[in-house]
Protein backbone atom coordinates (compact mmCIF):
# COMPACT_ATOMS: atom_id res chain seq x y z
CA UNK A 1 0.00 0.00 0.00
CA UNK A 2 1.12 3.33 -1.01
CA UNK A 3 1.81 6.39 1.89
CA UNK A 4 -1.32 8.55 2.14
CA UNK A 5 -0.72 12.08 0.62
CA UNK A 6 -1.03 14.57 3.02
CA UNK A 7 -1.34 11.71 6.01
CA UNK A 8 -2.63 15.28 8.40
CA UNK A 9 -5.24 16.26 6.36
CA UNK A 10 -3.41 19.96 6.08
CA UNK A 11 -6.02 22.18 4.71
CA UNK A 12 -4.77 24.32 1.13
CA UNK A 13 -3.11 27.15 2.73
CA UNK A 14 -1.65 25.31 5.44
CA UNK A 15 0.18 23.34 2.94
CA UNK A 16 1.41 26.50 0.87
CA UNK A 17 2.96 27.58 4.28
CA UNK A 18 4.39 24.75 4.73
CA UNK A 19 5.90 24.76 1.74
CA UNK A 20 7.37 28.02 2.21
CA UNK A 21 8.76 27.63 6.02
CA UNK A 22 10.63 24.53 4.20
CA UNK A 23 12.09 26.40 1.87
CA UNK A 24 12.75 29.20 4.34
CA UNK A 25 15.07 26.97 6.27
CA UNK A 26 17.28 25.89 3.64
CA UNK A 27 18.60 29.24 3.47
CA UNK A 28 20.75 30.34 6.35
CA UNK A 29 19.79 34.26 6.19
CA UNK A 30 16.19 33.13 7.45
CA UNK A 31 17.32 29.75 9.17
CA UNK A 32 19.17 29.49 12.40
CA UNK A 33 19.25 25.20 13.48
CA UNK A 34 18.18 23.84 16.18
CA UNK A 35 20.36 21.02 17.28
CA UNK A 36 18.56 20.11 20.58
CA UNK A 37 15.01 19.07 18.79
CA UNK A 38 16.63 19.05 15.06
CA UNK A 39 13.89 21.91 14.13
CA UNK A 40 15.26 24.77 12.28
CA UNK A 41 14.20 28.28 13.88
CA UNK A 42 13.20 31.05 11.35
CA UNK A 43 12.71 34.56 12.62
CA UNK A 44 12.60 36.36 9.77
CA UNK A 45 9.91 36.09 7.41
CA UNK A 46 10.23 38.07 4.24
CA UNK A 47 8.23 40.84 3.07
CA UNK A 48 6.74 41.09 0.12
CA UNK A 49 7.06 44.17 -2.28
CA UNK A 50 4.50 44.43 -4.86
CA UNK A 51 3.28 41.13 -5.58
CA UNK A 52 6.08 38.95 -4.52
CA UNK A 53 8.78 38.35 -2.74
CA UNK A 54 12.06 36.63 -2.58
CA UNK A 55 13.37 33.17 -1.09
CA UNK A 56 16.58 32.92 -2.03
CA UNK A 57 16.49 32.49 -5.91
CA UNK A 58 12.67 31.69 -5.80
CA UNK A 59 10.20 33.89 -6.38
CA UNK A 60 6.88 33.48 -4.54
CA UNK A 61 3.25 35.78 -4.92
CA UNK A 62 1.89 37.16 -2.03
CA UNK A 63 -1.36 35.20 -2.57
CA UNK A 64 0.37 32.09 -2.11
CA UNK A 65 1.90 33.49 1.40
CA UNK A 66 -0.67 34.72 3.39
CA UNK A 67 -0.18 31.90 6.01
CA UNK A 68 2.72 33.05 7.01
CA UNK A 69 1.42 35.96 8.55
CA UNK A 70 -1.67 34.40 9.77
CA UNK A 71 -1.95 32.85 13.30
CA UNK A 72 -4.79 30.47 12.78
CA UNK A 73 -2.27 28.84 10.46
CA UNK A 74 1.05 28.91 12.65
CA UNK A 75 -1.79 27.54 15.37
CA UNK A 76 -2.90 24.49 13.24
CA UNK A 77 0.95 23.88 12.23
CA UNK A 78 2.00 23.71 15.87
CA UNK A 79 -1.09 21.14 16.75
CA UNK A 80 0.00 18.59 14.27
CA UNK A 81 3.38 19.04 15.38
CA UNK A 82 4.85 20.49 12.56
CA UNK A 83 5.93 23.90 13.87
CA UNK A 84 6.28 25.62 17.31
CA UNK A 85 5.98 29.60 17.24
CA UNK A 86 5.43 32.77 19.07
CA UNK A 87 3.43 34.70 16.54
CA UNK A 88 4.54 36.75 14.72
CA UNK A 89 7.92 37.00 15.89
CA UNK A 90 9.89 33.12 15.31
CA UNK A 91 8.30 30.29 14.18
CA UNK A 92 10.24 26.19 14.68
CA UNK A 93 9.74 23.79 11.93
CA UNK A 94 10.16 20.42 13.71
CA UNK A 95 11.88 18.11 12.72
CA UNK A 96 8.67 16.37 11.28
CA UNK A 97 7.67 19.59 9.58
CA UNK A 98 10.78 20.16 7.79
CA UNK A 99 10.14 15.73 6.55
CA UNK A 100 6.50 16.19 5.63
CA UNK A 101 5.26 15.66 2.33
CA UNK A 102 3.96 18.88 0.95
CA UNK A 103 4.02 17.64 -2.82
CA UNK A 104 -0.04 18.30 -2.58
CA UNK A 105 0.46 21.77 -2.38
CA UNK A 106 1.14 22.35 -5.98
CA UNK A 107 4.26 24.65 -7.64
CA UNK A 108 4.36 27.79 -5.50
CA UNK A 109 8.04 28.33 -5.82
CA UNK A 110 9.52 29.69 -8.88
CA UNK A 111 12.29 30.40 -10.74
CA UNK A 112 13.50 34.47 -10.00
CA UNK A 113 14.02 36.67 -12.85
CA UNK A 114 15.75 39.32 -10.94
Amino acid sequence: MTPKTNPLNLNPLQLRTLVLLQELARHPETATPVPETGGIMLNQLPHPHGNHFHVGSKVVATRDATGLFNQSVWAALERKGLARGRFPYAIIVTKEGLAYDTSAAGHILHGGDH
